[in-house]
């Protein structure tokens, strides 16, 4: 693999078949062309977002069943929309790396790229529902009267919200954070964004009184993006603790601990790698052309959940291993 294509990778052992072979391959041609034109990384996480939250009109139309060829049509609209989303939201990041142009907003405006996309589209998918219902009716035997629409849609609400913010939003955050976790043991506290909510807080808290709002605001909600990490890997947290304690930072540990978690993570970060937008996207884009997208949010809530528990159950488990050898 050209070498310089694989130098806007964060590692070649966190990315998926199809991302190392063609979803990052053609970021980094598209990042080196907005390095050409001098666009900045945060421009094109801006522009990811765009074109997310337009892929909402599209995905709130009925697929085949209820609109025939112009509401699938108007589905996979939506799809590309979402991918041409995805592919800016990864360009990005190859695009800071191999221009330098790293910051800080950045990093915590790509991690809220995927939340910018799904709280339309999920509200989008709720109207979707009320309008059409008729399958998920027929099914449970329910009467398709407005009322009955109406109490149904309450319910698919409810489902939204804890598919997205109790779900997804969860299931990223996590990904996100094991794969930070495994960078910080192959390349180092360089090589990785392994951060934490107390660094954050002091980040936050030294910002300049003239700082811009929004810069503000995005430090305060990753202050609580870390704590919510930190939060859910008590025994990862107190490994960390105690690598500090022993050796003066958690990055001197001796090369036996660093090489005994990494190869551990090695047989973990494929399917955590389950939890980030690929995997997840074929059966959200399925289930949308099947005409039943509400099932996307119990898939979510269900399969997808006790799979993030089962991800941190492993790394819990391997942290609490190393950790009892301190």
């Amino acid at each position: 693999m050209d070498q310089k294509y694989l130098q806007t990778l964060k590692s070649i052992e966190t990315e998926d078949w199809l991302d190392l072979h063609v979803i990052r391959p053609a970021c980094y041609h598209l990042a080196r062309f907005f390095a050409w034109i001098d666009w900045h990384p945060n421009t094109v996480t801006v522009w990811s977002m765009v074109f997310g939250v337009v892929s909402t009109y599209f995905f709130a139309q009925g697929s085949f069943y209820y609109q025939g060829t112009q509401g699938l049509v108007m589905n996979l609209i939506a799809i590309l929309l979402l991918m041409i989303a995805d592919i800016l939201d990864c360009t990005d990041g190859q695009l800071a790396r191999l221009t330098g142009k790293k910051s800080r907003v950045g990093r915590i405006l790509d991690g809220m790229a995927g939340f910018v996309w799904f709280i339309p589209i999920y509200l989008g998918i709720v109207w979707r529902f009320y309008q059409h219902h008729e399958l998920e009716f027929s099914w449970l035997g329910i009467s398709d009267t407005p009322q009955n629409a109406l109490i149904a849609t309450a319910v698919v609400l409810v489902l939204a919200v804890l598919s997205g913010f109790e779900g997804m939003g969860r299931q990223q955050r996590m990904a996100d954070y094991f794969i930070q976790v495994h960078l910080f043991f192959l390349k180092g506290e360089k090589g990785s964004e392994l951060d934490n909510s107390e660094r954050q807080r002091q980040l936050y808290d030294e910002l300049p009184k003239d700082a811009p709002w929004y810069e503000r605001e995005f430090q305060k909600s990753y202050v609580g993006y870390t704590r919510k990490q930190e939060h859910a890997t008590p025994k990862f947290q107190r490994l960390m603790g105690l690598l500090k304690e022993k050796f003066g930072s958690a990055s001197a540990m001796p090369e036996q601990v660093r090489r005994e978690f990494h190869d551990s993570s090695l047989r973990i970060i494929t399917l955590n790698g389950l939890l980030t937008f690929n995997f997840r996207s074929f059966w959200f884009f399925l289930f949308c052309l099947l005409d039943v997208p509400v099932l996307n949010f119990l898939f979510e809530i269900i399969v997808m959940g006790l799979l993030c528990h089962y991800v941190i159950h492993r790394y819990e488990r391997l942290s609490s291993r190393i950790a009892d050898k301190l």
